[in-house]
């Protein structure tokens, strides 16, 4: 099966095949490979060798080191991530978001701007049921409890032993909107302050009085790994389903209006005197 990882580097391969003007049966038989897998490889539904890297991009003339070296921590990423025998499995609740999360697991950092509720890394279970409640979607009302379980689960990747990097702007808005009533904020936003105490976690608030801002749009999460040149894909949620950025302008794109974003935020003592101030209105 096709894999976010996956997609992105067989595309990235096949961009370079065609800039090469070779054919697919040429690259199989540089592997001494069917057109089959070249196909499969493009379409990132199978694992990839270094090596079958390495020698595709030697043949496409993109033996450059920084190229190869990209693509190779990319394959690595992807074997990593379809070999991975997470716990999310055991929650098909997660629908959609299992591959998200499946990623989560690989990522040496995330960046999320979000503008209408906590991050789900950073939300309590009361919070997160609420949200689930509200959101009025559920078929089946007893997969609510299994997921606020799975949403719990994710957390560990703050607090375990390889610490995920994360690093989140919310706005204002997402902590004065009423959630579950006035207990469950108040301690979501109790758990926001104590998190914000942790050194994995960076977390800036934008203020109403940050005006027009380039995140009024939506909101969206920056994944990263830690291969060598880096990969970073996009991940948006919509009401409907979940689309994936894959591209490196992409990427570059939604990293720029990140980092604009986070300039206008408050830092970090400062986006906690908010939390404080917030807590005593709650």
């Amino acid at each position: 099966m096709s894999t976010v990882l996956g997609r992105r580097l067989g595309g990235e391969l096949l961009r370079l095949r065609d800039v090469a003007g070779k054919t697919q049966q040429q690259a199989a038989d540089v592997l001494n490979a069917t057109g089959t897998k070249i196909v499969k490889m493009e379409r990132g539904a199978v694992p990839m060798r270094d090596l079958d890297v390495r020698a595709l991009c030697e043949f496409y003339g993109a033996g450059g080191d920084e190229t190869v070296a990209r693509l190779v921590g990319l394959a690595k990423a992807d074997r990593d991530r379809r070999k991975a025998k997470g716990w999310w499995n055991q929650y098909p609740v997660l629908r959609d978001m299992a591959e998200y999360v499946a990623l989560e697991d690989v990522a040496t950092s995330v960046r999320t701007w979000q503008l209408a509720i906590v991050p789900g890394l950073l939300q309590t279970p009361d919070y997160a049921r609420a949200l689930a409640v509200g959101n009025g979607s559920w078929e089946d009302v007893d997969e609510i409890e299994p997921f606020v379980e799975s949403r719990v689960a994710r957390q560990t990747r703050l607090t375990g032993e390889r610490p995920l990097n994360f690093w989140a702007v919310v706005h204002e808005g997402a902590l004065r909107q009423l959630v579950g009533g006035q207990n469950v904020m108040r301690g979501q936003l109790q758990h926001l302050r104590e998190m914000a105490g942790r050194p994995n976690v960076r977390l800036q608030i934008l203020p109403y009085l940050a005006g027009a801002h380039p995140g009024m749009t939506s909101a969206f999460t920056v994944v990263s790994f830690d291969e060598p040149g880096a990969v970073d894909v996009v991940h948006v949620d919509t009401t409907s389903t979940t689309v994936w950025m894959e591209s490196e302008a992409d990427a570059a794109h939604h990293s720029v209006v990140f980092d604009r974003v986070a300039r206008l935020g408050l830092a970090q003592r400062n986006s906690v005197q908010l939390i404080e101030s917030i807590l005593k209105e709650t």
